[in-house]
């Protein structure tokens, strides 16, 4: 196989003019995101910029440490993320966040590094921190469909809700078809991604891995290992950061503390 053909600094900066033809519509059809735009795409040179340089030192001496700390990082910077995304306190969802976040990467991380290419090094740079960044994107998205349905859904059907609670039910009890319904939307997107996977796109990794000039069939079992890992990884972490903010989201009876939106009064009792 060949590999994979570098690309010079004149023609990435070239790349660039493709830019004139999505500024020319918005331009022509007047959609007000032509400075955010401009901005995502400088902040985004940056940020690969950045990394790509960081990246070329940590996986030259591949610490052990090193690799931790960056996964951490990576793991703090999407815990903020999604609570911003769902505008929710920080100081109430963070810790619970994180653990759901770090559990639901580092679990399907080990079982690929440990068993499926079996390195000696589990927390390999070179594996580590491109498959993390794949789970934790997806994660990402998912945590904030699955915690904003689950919220949403509660506040949205309060007295419903109160009145299992009044009827009998425990907190489980009445929170679990709001739970399940939250992990059903939050998951669907994934899904429907391997459902079409091969017919409909061919997905990062096994680009990522033809690039680097592997064989397809190889490129295609990675593909289905970390599509594997990715939905163990948002199921888990979707799971575990809706159990792990109840603790902190209802009162003593049970009523949704709406102090958990920002903005909100605290409901007492």
């Amino acid at each position: 196989m060949n590999e994979v053909v570098d690309i010079g600094f004149w023609s990435l900066t070239a790349a660039y003019l493709m830019l004139i033809v999505p500024l020319s519509i918005l331009f022509y059809m007047r959609v007000p995101i032509i400075k955010e735009t401009c901005w995502s795409l400088l902040r985004m040179t940056l940020q690969l910029l950045f990394v790509g340089f960081y990246l070329q030192v940590v996986f030259r001496l591949n610490n052990l440490w090193l690799n931790m700390g960056w996964l951490l990082a990576m793991v703090g910077v999407a815990d903020v993320s999604i609570l911003r995304g769902c505008h929710f306190d920080l100081r109430r969802f963070a810790m619970a966040m994180f653990v759901a976040l770090f559990a639901g990467t580092l679990i399907p991380l080990l079982a690929f590094t440990g068993v499926l290419i079996d390195r000696p090094n589990l927390l390999d740079a070179q594996y580590v921190i491109p498959l993390a960044g794949m789970v934790l994107g997806n994660c990402l998205r998912a945590d904030i469909i699955g915690l904003k349905n689950f919220y949403e859904g509660i506040k949205k059907s309060e007295k419903a809700y109160n009145q299992s609670l009044a009827q009998g039910a425990s907190l489980r009890e009445a929170l679990h078809p709001y739970f399940r319904d939250a992990l059903h939307a939050a998951l669907l997107p994934t899904v429907a991604s391997m459902a079409t996977i091969g017919l409909v796109s061919l997905p990062g990794m096994m680009t990522g891995v033809i690039l680097g000039g592997a064989d397809p069939l190889t490129a295609i079992k990675y593909q289905i290992a970390i599509m594997i890992a990715i939905y163990t990884g948002t199921a888990l972490t979707v799971f575990l950061a809706i159990r792990l903010t109840t603790n902190n989201s209802f009162t003593h009876y049970g009523l949704l503390d709406h102090a958990i939106f920002k903005g909100r009064a605290k409901i007492s009792g």
